[in-house]
């Protein structure tokens, strides 16, 4: 059983960091100012507002800004600005006994999956696919909060469901349980080949995608299907694919049909978590029960501690 993080708590400290490519600061104030509204107090990592192209700041430096809010004892989650590209970056960088001593809540999607699987794999830590940064701000729908703090401010085994009116769809029949590994496709499959390569043995595998034309999720999913994390995993979710192009007249719908049904594993879509405007907050590294008998799908433990 991974680790549980402690609870978090109005009032409570909340770290920030940019881990991969860089944001503007007057997104990252607005955004800090909201969380400080809800009533939490905020320290900023010393890269957050830095740039230097595509990425905030060298591997070294944004690593030592996420391991300083591990080692910061009032800090009790991190929450990265944005994801972007390059967190894969900081993997070989991170102390992750030290993480494992100093469990923390850490939240995100997008480029951000990579770290997400890598501490729970390699400092035994529930994760969050959850909100980043710029997702805290008035219009972001309070499904999307409800969740975080749903995940992160209650001890209590949930079901994850969707918001009211997008159903979430079982396609292969199964009932099966297993931990959460997964989150955005590309960041996921940045692992296959290195040392901090996820192993879905016994695990539920979950993945959504993003601004891609179908015919690259295809070859994606085809990586993942020759790497054996399909033959591996228990089940499978798959997410939304949002703002995914159309290729040679094929859907995402198409390609979940075709590719991934015949897969044969018990399979869930629909799952409304990551990029889409509804943010699902998946507990990475908790056991859940993925029963498409009765499409139901359960996190059966809390995932934060007293």
């Amino acid at each position: 059983m991974a680790i549980r993080p402690p609870i978090l708590r109005a009032g409570d400290t909340v770290g920030i960091v940019t881990l991969g490519s860089p944001r503007d600061a007057a997104t990252i104030d607005s955004r800090i100012q909201t969380l400080e509204n809800m009533g939490f107090n905020v320290v900023v990592g010393k890269y957050v507002y830095s740039s230097i192209g595509f990425v905030a700041a060298t591997p070294q430096q944004r690593a030592s800004d996420l391991m300083s809010m591990f080692e910061n004892p009032i800090v009790k989650a991190i929450i990265p600005t944005r994801g972007g590209s390059g967190v894969v970056d900081i993997i070989p960088y991170l102390d992750y006994p030290i993480i494992n001593r100093n469990p923390k809540i850490i939240t995100g999607y997008s480029d951000i999956t990579v770290l997400l699987n890598v501490l729970y794999i390699w400092a035994d830590l529930i994760t969050f696919h959850s909100l980043l940064l710029i997702d805290f701000r008035e219009t972001t729908p309070a499904y999307n909060f409800d969740q975080f703090f749903a995940a992160t401010s209650v001890i209590s085994p949930r079901q994850l469901e969707n918001p009211p009116g997008i159903p979430l769809v079982s396609r292969v029949p199964g009932n099966v349980t297993g931990t959460i590994v997964g989150g955005n496709l590309t960041s996921f499959v940045d692992t296959l080949g290195t040392p901090f390569e996820v192993d879905t043995s016994g695990r539920i595998l979950f993945i959504e995608e993003t601004h891609e034309p179908i015919s690259h999720v295809y070859r994606l999913i085809s990586h993942l299907i020759n790497a054996g994390k399909f033959r591996d995993c228990e089940g499978i979710i798959m997410g939304e694919c949002t703002n995914c192009e159309l290729s040679y007249g094929k859907t995402y719908e198409d390609l979940i049909n075709e590719v991934v049904v015949p897969l044969g594993k018990p399979l869930m879509t629909n799952l409304a978590s990551g990029h889409g405007i509804y943010k699902m907050a998946v507990p990475l590294g908790a056991t859940t029960n993925l029963n498409t008998y009765d499409n139901i799908l359960i996190i059966t433990e809390p995932t934060v501690s007293l």
